[in-house]
């Protein structure tokens, strides 16, 4: 059984559901620092994208009645490796350092809405 879930009040970029639940899974699309009152990708610092990013992700859990202390995988993509240590301070504050998910996190050349940072999760629901 499949459940593709999108969110009114989050933009998005491109055509896609926010998430989808896929048995006892959830796929969380990857999220950008959009604003959800302007739709627009935030370009500040990078600690300001990555907050969005995870209030974004926050937004998601939520309306899909789960939350981070649920995630088991996560990816995080970012266009400078200068930002791995701020984009980890912000990303663990939302987990239980008990309880941190796996992750992988890639360095590329460009994101969609031209932001520095997006992450997506895998988060087991069972």
């Amino acid at each position: 059984m499949l459940e593709f879930i999108t969110l009114p009040d989050l933009p998005a970029v491109a055509p896609y559901s926010h998430a989808v639940r896929a048995g006892d899974f959830l796929f969380v699309t990857g999220q950008l620092a959009e604003d959800p009152q302007t739709g627009k990708v935030v370009k500040g610092p990078i600690e300001q994208q990555t907050q969005r990013v995870m209030e974004n992700l926050k937004q998601v859990l939520t309306h899909a009645g789960t939350g981070f202390d649920r995630v088991v995988m996560s990816r995080i993509f970012v266009t400078d490796f200068r930002y791995y240590e701020p984009v980890n301070d912000i990303y663990a504050s939302y987990f239980d350092r008990s309880r941190l998910p796996g992750r992988t996190t890639v360095g590329v050349m460009g994101l969609a809405g031209f932001g520095d940072v997006e992450i997506d999760l895998i988060v087991y629901c069972g």
